[in-house]
């Protein structure tokens, strides 16, 4: 490729999509489209694999055809296409006749730099036909992992695109995929028949994401506590079954999130309207089995929660990668435990033996990933093949030393072992935790397993605990399942353990919040952002979509947001300079930015049009997340009930539904206590209020003597400081 065809390809790159350089690869993968020669580039999610052929398209006589598997994501990737004003299309069933003839008018013109269109379509004799007569420069296959049969979302009608070489023996044909081992790499260059194809492989570590992998307890409460972390911030929670689903989205309902299900057990116009919400920011968080995900095409997922271990670490990789696409930091937390294995190996048990194996053998693999103390980023990493070089990643619960080490794991191990070897090796890792923890239950006893020396030795260490290491143990092979009912094992190594000789590492999960990154974390890309002003914009951009009937991400993703919000452009001159913005943007959107930037900066008397090459320090975020279990009772805090009634009704005590009301109180900002503190008892608190330092009532309730409770002080404190800052 000569060094004016690469000009060109800079050139498009920053008129079109405003960005001054390309990603790792992404200009290799384009000059293997500039000179027509076969390839196939396997970019993480997040990547930037979609530049990969949209800006080489552009830079070619005639037209690119995009195979994409679904209708949602032809549409999203036509809608931002389009709003950077490039000519570009799809063809599929949601059309109407006119609809396709318009399209095909373009073709015949050769007005069309991009034809989306599914391989079912695409493989069809009338398609075929017609663009053989139509200058056909490339074909791009996208979510090309899906011809493998050793693929992780196999799709038959995949398979019959091999014939394109065939049919188009003068147009090169690119495949893209976000996960593909090299097993699955090597079957998607045979099965397409590319000729002496470049594979180029992208490095598979996605840094801006942070991975935390937990033992499930009481899963439903930590899913909202992570979900709490991210309020009014786009999120993805993945269940296994559908009825799990509809459980978690009506508790998340509950608890004052917008939250909706996704499942195949839903009809299709119901899955539509509720992936659309999703999409164009009018629903903050879809609840989701695997079903869904692979058509979105949604850059700022916030957070990606499983409730529940996915079925292959490959799976992992994709559905955990639709986080934080646009590069911003972004959390990925998995909530595992022993059953999930069992779950998934039973829907497993209807497959053919070959594939069931091979199914197996993944989730096997998924399990151990969970139960392991390694980096996950270099788990992850290592797993695909590639070496991972940072001695720490500082984005997982291992390297933020989330996971603290149990005290002494040989003798807890021995412990374990022994009530393995004393139950004769003939039993699951459920029933050896409840011996260990001393149980009492019909069957231990029937068995006589309580009185075994084994019995009740981790009593105080509890069954959750005690499953976690068992799994651990597991994971670093000092133990194996084995045979239909998964019964425990010692390996040759779990034997010398036993007798002291080995180094296991078990760990005692702690509680992540209460941990900070230590480097490129949360912070640094709020670093400068008035939070107020990027709220705002961000009402502004969906108002804007809602207008165009795209999503929100299609007239600016969070990235350029927070910089609109950080260095506050007031002319479109300065606008135009933001990473993100191209002349198609600018042309549309920028007055309308600039018009609400200067108009929020006036009022709040900020300065304007700072330097882009300078840091800026961080403004500090009011923003209150409330305990999780507080959301329950807000309905009834607004519709003024009292706190005895409240108490009663939620089967709590009445001081645990006071520090609910003061959740309520700080995260609805109110300032009128007098639904729940009289007004003279309000009065005398405030009058002297002075004595309060640093937000401890102590000093108050001292000079009342008693007389009014710590509550009614607090409750009556949080109004007041309410109403000083509003």
């Amino acid at each position: 490729m000569s060094t004016a065809a690469l000009t060109q390809a800079e050139k498009v790159l920053r008129d079109v999509w405003g960005y001054d350089s390309f990603r790792p690869l992404q200009e290799q993968s384009i000059r293997c489209v500039l000179n027509r020669c076969d390839s196939l580039t396997v970019l993480p999610t997040g990547g930037g694999k979609s530049i990969c052929f949209q800006v080489p398209a552009l830079c070619v006589d005639g037209m690119a055809v995009v195979v994409s598997p679904l209708i949602s994501l032809m549409k999203d990737q036509v809608d931002a296409l389009q709003a950077c004003g490039v000519s570009a299309a799809f063809v599929n069933s949601s059309q109407s006749m006119e609809e396709k003839r318009a399209v095909a008018e373009q073709m015949r013109a050769g007005t069309l730099k991009l034809l989306y269109v599914a391989p079912e379509r695409l493989l069809t004799d009338r398609m075929l036909d017609f663009l053989r007569n139509t200058k056909v420069a490339f074909f791009a296959i996208d979510e090309a992992h899906c011809i493998s049969n050793w693929g992780h979302d196999f799709r038959p009608e995949y398979r019959g695109l091999r014939v394109l070489k065939e049919h188009f023996p003068d147009s090169s044909i690119h495949a893209f995929t976000a996960t593909a081992s090299e097993p699955v790499r090597d079957d998607i260059v045979a099965q397409l028949g590319l000729n002496e194809a470049a594979v180029l492989v992208g490095d598979f570590d996605r840094p801006n994401l942070i991975y935390r992998m937990m033992r499930a307890n009481n899963r439903m409460q930590q899913v909202v506590e992570i979900i709490s972390r991210h309020r009014g911030e786009s999120c993805i929670v993945y269940c296994i079954s559908r009825k799990e689903v509809e459980r978690t989205a009506d508790v998340l309902k509950q608890m004052g999130f917008t939250a909706l299900p996704y499942h195949a057990g839903l009809n299709d116009a119901q899955r539509k309207t509720n992936q659309d919400a999703f999409i164009k920011e009018q629903c903050d968080v879809i609840v989701a089995t695997v079903a869904f995900g692979m058509g979105i095409d949604k850059s700022n997922v916030r957070c990606v929660i499983h409730a529940g271990m996915p079925k292959s670490i490959e799976h992992y990789q994709q559905e955990s990668g639709r986080a934080g696409r646009d590069g911003l930091e972004s959390e990925c937390v998995l909530l595992y435990s022993g059953a999930d294995f069992m779950t998934w190996k039973k829907i497993m048990e209807g497959d053919n033996q070959a594939a069931n194996e091979g199914a197996v053998k993944a989730l096997k693999s998924m399990n151990n990933l969970c139960s392991s103390t390694v980096c996950r980023h270099r788990a992850l990493v290592e797993y695909f093949g590639q070496t991972y070089s940072q001695p720490t990643c500082d984005a997982c619960d291992v390297c933020l030393d989330e996971l603290e080490l149990a005290e002494d794991p040989l003798t807890i191990s021995q412990k374990i072992l022994s009530c393995v070897v004393r139950l004769e090796e003939r039993f699951g890792a459920v029933h050896t935790a409840k011996v260990l923890i001393g149980a009492d239950e019909p069957r231990i006893h029937e068995l006589k397993h309580d009185k075994l020396s084994t019995y009740g030795l981790m009593a105080a260490e509890g069954l959750a605990a005690v499953r976690m290491w068992i799994d651990q143990l597991i994971s670093q092979g000092f133990l194996q399942r084995t045979g239909e009912y998964q019964v425990l094992s010692l390996t040759d190594s779990g034997k010398r353990l036993l007798k002291r000789d080995g180094d296991p590492r078990l760990t005692e999960a702690a509680q992540p919040a209460s941990k900070k990154r230590s480097s490129s974390g949360a912070e640094p890309s709020w670093e400068g952002v008035d939070r107020g002003l990027f709220d705002t914009l961000r009402k502004l951009r969906s108002e804007l979509a809602q207008a165009r009937s795209v999503p929100a991400y299609v007239i600016f993703g969070d990235e350029p947001l927070r910089d609109f919000a950080r260095y506050r452009p007031t002319t479109v001159a300065r606008f135009a300079t933001i990473r993100g913005v191209g002349e198609q943007k600018k042309q549309d959107f920028a007055t309308t930015f600039v018009a609400a930037i200067s108009d929020y900066c006036a009022q709040s008397q900020l300065s304007t049009d700072l330097d882009t090459s300078v840091k800026h320090a961080p403004i500090e975020s009011n923003v209150v997340v409330p305990k999780s279990n507080s959301f329950a009772a807000f309905e009834h805090f607004r519709r003024g009930e009292s706190l005895d009634v409240i108490a009663k009704k939620l089967d709590r005590a009445y001081s645990t539904i006071c520090s609910y009301l003061e959740d309520y109180l700080r995260h609805e900002k109110i300032t009128d206590c007098t639904p729940w503190v009289d007004a003279d008892t309000r009065d005398q608190i405030i009058a002297m209020a002075h004595l309060v330092e640093n937000r401890r009532v102590k000093p108050l309730f001292e000079h009342f003597k008693a007389k009014i409770s710590y509550e009614t002080l607090r409750i009556v404190m949080i109004c007041h400081e309410n109403g000083k800052s509003s």
